[in-house]
């Protein structure tokens, strides 16, 4: 189980800012899902039973058919450009994010 004191750290790795009754419910949350972990790890298995990549396997003759991948360029491109604050050879230049390094 997670305690407390695990949670309040793992929140302020991810530099989140919780409510206290916010940070109940996610530590709830978080210990009734690694109390299923637990559960599922408890059925037996058969040591043949391969490991699942994808929950439902999905033969061919099901299966639909792939898209084919095609391009539609947009009509009007300067419209477009018109409306961003920034740009520069046709790309759109976007702000750099601040960011804090991390403890």
């Amino acid at each position: 189980m997670i305690t407390e004191e695990l949670f309040k750290h793992l929140v302020d790795l991810a530099a989140l800012e919780l409510e206290t009754d916010e940070s109940q419910y996610l530590l709830g949350q978080m210990n009734n899902q690694i109390t299923a972990i637990n559960e599922l790890e408890q059925i037996p298995l058969d040591d043949d039973v391969p490991p699942a990549r994808h929950g439902v396997p999905f033969p061919a003759e099901i299966s639909p058919t792939l898209r084919e991948d095609k391009v539609d360029v947009y009509p009007n491109v300067e419209a477009l450009l018109n409306q961003v604050p920034s740009s520069e050879d046709r790309y759109i230049i976007v702000p750099d994010i601040p960011h804090t390094e991390l403890k």
